[in-house]
């Protein structure tokens, strides 16, 4: 879950590193294990949820967990845009 596969190692898009969402985006959450800042626990990984604000460089994503939800703060390189 949080290994790179051998053909995706190497450096990070700076452009992924420095992206940025607005409130009620939906994003999904995948982790890059590469940086280890604003990572998730593990249980959330693959979730869908939606940006509620920005604390510092990292946002507020609200995730539904079984029935409840709840409010992870993620770095935005650990974010991808939900379609």
């Amino acid at each position: 879950m949080f290994t790179k596969q051998v053909r995706t190692k190497g450096k990070i898009q700076t452009a992924r590193y420095l992206q940025t969402f607005k409130e009620g985006d939906k994003v999904q959450l995948s982790a890059e294990p590469a940086v280890h800042k604003g990572v998730y626990f593990r249980r959330f990984h693959g979730k869908t949820g939606v940006i509620l604000g920005k604390r510092g460089s990292c946002y507020e994503v609200c995730v539904k967990d079984i029935n409840m939800k709840k409010t992870v703060i993620v770095h935005p390189v650990h974010l991808k845009r939900a379609r």
